[in-house]
């Protein structure tokens, strides 16, 4: 084996070795990162989906229990309706900001 065959077979193995060490890195970071499953992603889905239902449905029945008791010019069904809606989104939107931070 002559000199010049030395030193490309060394430059060849340097790089075969620099590429496995950053396909072994690269391996060991997709291994640990957390994977979530679709019951995840289901869950997700349903729990936003009732942060937002849950103060709806409560601002609506105490708008009705109010324009029940207390009659007025203003609908308070439509504006705590309105309030659950914003209060509710507000809450999913928190949540799924926190969830995807912890990621």
């Amino acid at each position: 084996m002559n000199k010049v065959t030395k030193i490309k077979t060394r430059e060849t193995l340097d790089h075969m070795k620099v590429d496995i060490e950053k396909k072994t890195a690269r391996k060991l970071m997709a291994r640990s990162q957390k994977r979530h499953s679709v019951w995840f992603g289901l869950g997700m889905f349903g729990l936003v989906g009732w942060s937002i239902a849950v103060p709806t449905v409560l601002g609506i029945t105490l708008g009705l229990w109010i324009d029940h008791i207390w009659s007025s010019r203003f609908s308070w069904t439509i504006m705590l309706l309105f309030v659950g809606i914003v209060f509710g989104c507000l809450q999913a939107w928190r949540w799924v900001q926190r969830e995807s931070s912890h990621e």
